[in-house]
């Protein structure tokens, strides 16, 4: 085990600053962790608990390859991850053989090999089942996406979305339950389509993006994204899927993970990765030939997106089929969606319209872009509520003062102003009444959308002063974070610790602990006339490079130099 410590603490100190920061996330080592270079390190690593928690990490095929190993071959290198640090030079280190023993005596079955089984194929029927999931999952998304974009959501200390949130979503028909969100926050988050930070997630600037692809382009990014997400334990070994049915024993060590694997199956059914019994599209079985994700098989069994609808004089819109999603992106812009079908239905009101002019809409644009979305013209009763909205909208206006770092809400309207001074709901803005105008430190944006959702009619002035289109705040999120900042002390320590003469520093380590042991070794010295001289020593100091013992044979006091000291070992 000596000479595993030392192997893998050279094996660390080759690592760079990013791959450390991954093995120490990957092995759960806190950040305050005293270890003063990397021999702390590597015995800390190969400390008993702490196998223990990265081997019930491990899927089956890398338990199966280290059970192989402990039994005298050799660990495929590709099944163990490389970031729990369990393998050292592609051998197993001592400390791990015995903790993959113990665990292999107290559950034999987790160390079984198990080949790899292709699902079955997928009936005529069963895709067709399984594309309709995709589209209706898709737009579920979608909906998702455009509800956190106008009111991020809250999430949790465990990361789900907070109590009021859910109630929130499921009140307006865009989850059908709890479970449903979580599924589609895990989604988002996989592909890269929600930031959540901070006790809060909202939409990325590749979640916008990707509200104005296709169906099919929104559906194959996503699933690309939960393809990577998906933990090895249910991939094949060409990065394939593995039948839905196993994936609940793909990590047998792990109590936790059954309710983890039930999630990721019920989102694979859910995209249409998998038919409901299991049985595997031929979307799906491209992504186990290929080992990409790709859409262009699951295509032909989505329902033809449409550019044109129909409006009505009672101010409602029936699209007869699935609109393509710049299109009904804009709609819904302007008109609040009664329901979500393959055809769908939208109704203006005055304060949909309002919200349309919020975002940067005028009247004229508006009717441009309904006379050529629509078959049957534009109705008067919604010329007459489009034109009579705005000319009411834009009676509250908010512009920010750059010189005083202010943002500025005016109305020529005394009494408005006064009810906004006292307007409960926009408390936490703080406005302050300065001159006929109101003041406050918020944002503007954040202003202009807090007033909008208190249903004042509301413009946003840009700084050339023309209207412009507020935007929710939206940050962009890291692909990946290749060195986690609370890592970046630790290495700088474990670095400046480490000696660039390993035989040196490994000498000084071993004496240390022989003297924190009391214990007795056997040192060889070098002599003056250039032979070698071995010793007995129970070590009693160390320091000024000079190593302090009892020589048990000659019962003397005996200092030695350090530099003299060629070799140390236990005494037998």
């Amino acid at each position: 085990m000596v000479s595993d410590e030392r192997a893998l603490a050279l094996q660390l100190a080759g690592l760079d600053d990013a791959r450390l920061a991954e093995t120490f996330a990957a092995r759960s080592v806190s950040a305050a962790v005293g270890w003063r270079d990397f021999f702390d390190a590597a015995e800390g690593l190969l400390e008993p608990a702490s196998i223990d928690r990265a081997l019930t990490r491990l899927p089956r095929r890398a338990l199966a390859s280290l059970a192989a190993a402990v039994d005298g071959g050799r660990a495929a290198t590709d099944a163990v991850p490389e970031t729990l640090q369990l393998l050292v030079d592609g051998a197993t280190p001592q400390a791990v053989a015995e903790r993959v023993r113990r665990l292999h005596r107290a559950h034999p079955t987790a160390f079984d090999a198990r080949a790899d089984d292709a699902p079955g194929p997928a009936s005529t029927a069963q895709e067709a089942a399984a594309a309709e999931r995709a589209f209706t999952a898709t737009g579920a998304l979608a909906d998702l996406l455009l509800g956190a974009d106008h009111t991020s959501l809250t999430l949790t200390a465990t990361g789900t979305v907070s109590a009021s949130d859910r109630r929130r979503l499921l009140e307006a028909g865009i989850v059908a339950d709890a479970e449903e969100l979580d599924d589609l926050v895990a989604v988002a988050r996989a592909a890269g389509l929600v930031d959540a930070r901070d006790r809060e997630a909202t939409v990325s600037d590749g979640g916008d993006r990707w509200l104005r692809l296709p169906t099919a382009a929104r559906w194959e990014h996503a699933m690309t994204g939960v393809h990577a997400a998906l933990p090895a334990g249910v991939r094949d070994e060409a990065n394939g899927l593995q039948p839905v049915s196993l994936w609940p024993d793909g990590y047998p060590l792990d109590d936790d993970w059954p309710a983890l694997a039930r999630q990721w199956a019920r989102i694979v059914v859910r995209w249409g990765l998998f038919a409901d019994d299991g049985a595997e599209p031929s979307w799906t079985r491209s992504l186990r030939e290929t080992g990409s994700v790709s859409a262009s098989a699951l295509l032909p069994h989505l329902p033809a997106e449409i550019d044109k609808v129909y409006l009505q004089a009672d101010l409602s819109v029936i699209a007869p089929g699935p609109l393509q999603p710049d299109l009904e992106l804009r709609l819904r812009r302007i008109a609040a969606r009664e329901s979500r079908a393959q055809a769908s239905t939208y109704r203006f009101t005055g304060e949909s319209l309002d919200a349309g002019l919020a975002d940067g809409e005028t009247a004229a644009s508006i009717r441009a872009f309904l006379g050529e979305l629509s078959l049957t013209g534009i109705p008067q009763p919604l010329e007459y509520l489009v034109d009579s909205t705005a000319e009411r909208h834009g009676a509250v206006r908010v512009r920010s003062d750059v010189q005083r770092d202010l943002t500025v809400v005016e109305t020529d309207d005394p009494d408005r102003r006064e009810a906004l001074s006292v307007d409960q709901a926009l408390r936490p803005l703080g406005l302050v009444l300065d001159d006929g105008v109101l003041l406050t430190r918020v944002g503007r944006d954040a202003v202009s959308w807090a007033l909008a959702d208190a249903r004042y009619p509301v413009t946003v002035i840009g700084d050339d002063g023309r209207p412009t289109s507020p935007r929710r705040s939206r940050r962009t999120t890291a692909a990946s974070a290749p060195a986690p900042a609370r890592y970046d002390e630790l290495i700088a320590r474990l670095r400046s610790g480490h000696s660039t003469d390993s035989d040196e520093a490994w000498l000084e380590r071993e004496l240390e602990q022989a003297v924190r042991a009391r214990a007795a070794v056997r040192v060889t010295v070098r002599m003056p006339d250039g032979s070698d001289r071995e010793l007995t020593l129970e070590a009693s100091g160390l320091g000024g490079g000079r190593l302090r013992g009892l020589d048990r044979a000659a019962d003397v006091e005996r200092t030695l130099p350090l530099r003299s000291i060629v070799a140390v070992a236990p005494a037998e």
